[in-house]
């Protein structure tokens, strides 16, 4: 559901007669314990009752004002108002329903303020600072439509235990197109710059016990297997911090079917 509301409007209304019921009788016991205060104060000025009496008196009357007050406070809650000016995106309620006081009644958001939320290591985490840039698509992968650079808002200081990553939060760009609620959206934040990094593709890359090998391609055009040592990487592309040097040729396509020593072609 999404519908355009107000600051203030009002959304949902409970029944309303136990809540007037309660803050009238609220109400009159406020007035009976300020008379019987008023009375007790009285008659302690004039010395037929004792102050302990007064003391009571003003206690009860402290009681029956938090009372009248709670009552007060709880028909006003009686009827849901936005609390902010947007668009009603989720809706629990239906008329003659009782209330689950552990499930939402309405959500409204504004979806010119909405937040990007992100996953990243705990490894990451650290190097990423509020106000930081961050390269932001949507769609199904990161080569998605392109939505500009976003700033990074806030980088949580905790490791959720159900993922092991980290939340951070970033902002769109105002030239951004408007986003919609629980689209995917990509997000590359540089963490450094490395000068004269060795990177392959991704798909260069063939698991080897408990790290990575390539295939580097000789003059012969012969497989080679090699070990490497992998850095950072991205859905794209991957650091090779050791065990290749800048202008060898790998093997890109098929490797995961290659076997050592085997002779290849370059692909048109």
């Amino acid at each position: 559901m999404v519908a355009e509301v107000s600051a203030d409007k009002q959304l949902i209304a409970f029944e309303q007669t136990p809540f007037i019921a309660a803050a009238q009788s609220a109400e009159a016991a406020l007035v009976t314990a300020q008379q019987a205060y008023d009375r007790a104060r009285r008659l302690a000025e004039a010395g037929i009752v004792p102050r302990a009496t007064v003391e009571q008196a003003a206690r009860d009357l402290a009681q029956a004002r938090a009372a009248a007050l709670t009552a007060r406070r709880l028909a006003q809650l009686a009827v849901v108002r936005a609390p902010i000016s947007g668009v009603v995106t989720k809706l629990n309620a239906s008329i003659g329903a009782s209330a689950d006081v552990n499930q939402p009644l309405v959500e409204v958001a504004n979806l010119a303020f909405l937040d990007i939320v992100f996953n990243v290591s705990p490894s990451d985490a650290p190097h990423i600072v509020s106000g930081a840039a961050v390269s932001l698509s949507a769609g199904e992968t990161a080569a998605g439509e392109d939505l500009g650079v976003g700033r990074i808002m806030s980088v949580s200081a905790t490791v959720d235990s159900s993922t092991r990553s980290v939340e951070v939060r970033a902002q769109a760009p105002p030239s951004a197109r408007a986003l919609r609620i629980g689209e995917t959206i990509f997000g590359q934040i540089s963490l450094g710059v490395r000068p004269r990094a060795i990177v392959v593709p991704v798909a260069a890359l063939v698991p080897a016990g408990d790290g990575f090998q390539v295939f580097v391609v000789n003059a012969s055009n012969i497989a080679l297997a090699r070990p490497v040592t992998v850095g950072r990487r991205n859905e794209a592309v991957a650091e090779i911090t050791s065990g290749l040097a800048g202008g060898e040729r790998v093997v890109t396509e098929g490797a995961y079917g290659v076997v050592d020593s085997v002779k290849v072609t370059q692909a048109k």
